[in-house]
């Protein structure tokens, strides 16, 4: 493993805690040391008191933060002198624990103070680093894995056995490291769990960090651990060459029936995937449990073409009733949907509430894959015992996290699909529907698209929206993203130069409806079997026009188009109310805050009227404008709770317009 460490860049870093964050950003560059930016790092610092009083506070990484992408703001300052003598007593509870962690916090502006920062406490010089490295959780992860350590490092690391974390952990730690910190003891592994390096300066803490990785992968290599070559079980060219995007939303529904909410399904089937989907062993190597219990991910492997999730959710709940010793813990509590999908036909999926957690669980199930394999060419894969893993996962510390989550946004872990989103009304639709807590594909023929937005909740798609080639790309696109199509919000048209009908063209009527009637056809159509399938049922907001009540001269294909638009939405409706699916409609007027409106333009039409842009503006009954963010926030709010019972609705939304009124 190479340093990446610059002493003229880290001599930008001027204070003891800049210099952490420096180290800190470096450690979080190596994929194979951290787990989606996990980790934690910490300096320790002496500072006055409101008193005038000289204290040592320790700065440690709050959980929360990227290791990567770190600032300042990410440390906790927490008193020293009072965590280490929290290790003098001989017990303290769960809630105890977390309310001193907490009480010895000096700003409450700070985030969480990691469940970790007693063992930085303990650990006797200046900068400590911890991470989850790849080849250590492959050496612990082996029934030799303590040996081998030992082995490995000698009287330079201390080896911790594996314990809970909170108090039992560092109250075992505080013991170990009383004993047996010796003069050249640099580093502590914990077993299954990470590695702790520590000096006096952040260069020294992170250059050992890295050469005593290094010794653990190339102990892998020498053993020929470390690189892994599988060959899978092929895959019938049938099945390869099948469509899955309705089945991946169908499967989607399944899942989020099993776990009681809508969830996010991430299909991954690059080669890495599908070759330990189709691994021979898969059925062993996927089911012993996970690298770490603090790292809980549960893995279901299903039978190809055999997605039996309703039999996974009774097992699970089986073996929780069964070793439950906690006879207050309600299965209402527990979530029973596997987070990891391992199947021959469809590869990785990973399963979150969002596409963040979504993409947590991919980031640490690819750890996980690798450390299985390199564990099992070494001698063997060991998890901790399930007792473990259940006792971390419903460790009182754990369950406040949960109680946390219930507190959801109104579309968490479901999926929109905004077309024309790239400017205008569509990209105001994304904002909203993000806002929501939604997942969100936009397409757009404008290439702008694919960059609008650069968060995990979003996938922009080019797509030219009457080629119908191009529209089941961007579908299967969006299943394998995501899983699936929620909500539909059909925006894309264009608005032509005004031209009267006695010289309108076949053609260019042709393409007028072509864009703004037949393609949304098509994505009706193709939508459809998405919206089937959508967990609370499928909606769609359909971006009208005041022209269909009260057309205007000049713009015949127009109005024609989005009349034509206006009743497929009424028939939708008739034909899928059926499946609780619903569509409404809005008619908006006069939304100048778009790319077909230029100042040029705004001027020239306001002067037509012989009005001041302003008035031209607001010129509607109640004398307002009307904003792309206004139509956005109305298509979204008609795909929540409070339209649950409306469908076929037409809605304008024009400051009232006196041809329709």
């Amino acid at each position: 493993m190479k340093s990446l460490w610059n002493d003229q860049e880290a001599s930008a870093f001027s204070s003891d805690l800049a210099q952490c964050v420096y180290a800190s950003r470096l450690l979080g560059q190596e994929k194979t040391l951290v787990l989606h930016g996990g980790g934690n790092t910490s300096v320790k610092s002496r500072e006055r008191n409101i008193f005038g009083e000289e204290e040592d506070i320790l700065y440690v990484k709050g959980s929360g933060w990227d290791l990567a992408k770190i600032e300042a703001a990410g440390f906790a300052p927490v008193r020293l002198a009072h965590l280490l003598r929290l290790t003098t007593l001989d017990s303290l509870t769960d809630k105890q624990w977390a309310n001193e962690l907490n009480r010895s916090v000096t700003d409450l502006a700070a985030p969480p103070v990691s469940v970790e920062a007693m063992l930085h406490a303990l650990l006797p010089e200046k900068y400590v680093f911890h991470t989850h490295s790849d080849a250590l959780l492959t050496l612990t992860n082996t029934p030799q894995g303590a040996e081998r350590i030992q082995e490995l490092y000698g009287k330079t690391v201390i080896l911790v056995p594996y314990t809970r974390p909170g108090f039992p952990l560092a109250k075992c730690a505080a013991q170990l490291f009383r004993t047996a910190m010796q003069e050249k003891t640099i580093g502590v592994v914990l077993m299954r769990h990470g590695l702790f390096t520590f000096g006096e300066t952040a260069k020294i803490a992170y250059e050992r960090m890295l050469a005593l990785v290094s010794q653990a992968e190339n102990y892998l290599e020498e053993h020929g651990a470390w690189q892994i070559t599988i060959s899978p079980l092929p895959l019938s060219a049938a099945l390869s060459a099948k469509p899955l995007r309705q089945e991946i939303a169908t499967f989607r529904q399944a899942i989020s029936k099993v776990a009681g909410f809508p969830v996010i399904l991430a299909t991954h089937n690059d080669a890495e995937a599908s070759s330990f989907v189709r691994h021979a062993d898969v059925a062993t190597l996927s089911q012993q449990g996970p690298v770490t219990p603090d790292h809980v991910i549960r893995t279901k492997r299903v039978p190809l073409l055999g997605k039996d999730v309703e039999s996974y959710r009774i097992a699970y709940e089986t073996y929780f009733k069964e070793h439950s010793k906690r006879t207050e813990l309600s299965l209402t509590m527990l979530d029973p949907a596997p987070r990891v999908i391992l199947d021959a036909e469809l590869g990785l999926l990973t399963v979150g509430r969002n596409a963040q957690e979504a993409n947590i669980v991919h980031d640490m199930y690819r750890h996980t894959m690798a450390i299985i394999l390199r564990a099992t060419a070494l001698e063997k894969y060991q998890a901790q015992p399930i007792t473990d893993v259940f006792d971390v996962e419903y460790w009182e510390l754990e369950q406040a996290k949960l109680h946390l989550k219930q507190n959801l946004p109104m579309f968490a872990g479901e999926i929109a699909l905004v077309t024309g989103a790239a400017s205008g009304i569509g990209k105001a639709c994304v904002e909203s529907f993000l806002a929501r807590g939604a997942a969100v594909v936009g397409l757009d023929i404008n290439p702008a698209i694919e960059k609008l937005f650069d968060r995990p909740d979003f996938l922009g798609i080019r797509c030219n929206l009457t080629s119908e080639s191009e529209i089941y790309q961007a579908l299967d696109k969006t299943a394998k993203t995501f899983g699936g199509i929620d909500m539909l919000v059909l925006n894309a048209g264009i608005f032509p130069s005004a031209k009267r009908i006695d010289s309108l063209s076949l053609d260019e009527w042709r393409k007028i409806m072509n864009i703004n009637l037949d393609s949304n056809l098509i994505v009706m159509r193709e939508v459809y079997p998405f919206l089937k399938a959508a967990p609370k049922r499928g909606r769609v907001s359909i971006i009208g026009s005041k022209n269909v009540p009260a057309p205007g001269p000049g713009a015949a294909a127009y109005s024609a188009s989005k009349a034509a638009l206006n009743q497929l939405a009424r028939v939708a409706a008739l034909e899928w109310g059926k499946d609780g699916i619903r569509l409404n409609i809005l008619h908006p007027n006069a939304v100048f805050d778009t790319g077909l409106w230029t100042e040029e333009l705004l001027q020239a039409r306001a002067a037509h009227y012989g009005l001041t842009v302003e008035a031209y503006k607001t010129n509607n009954v109640m004398q307002i404008e009307v904003t792309s963010r206004d139509v956005a926030e109305l298509a979204a709010e008609m795909c929540g709770p409070l339209f649950a019972k409306t469908t076929a609705a037409q809605v304008p939304i024009d400051g009232g317009n006196e041809r329709v009124i």
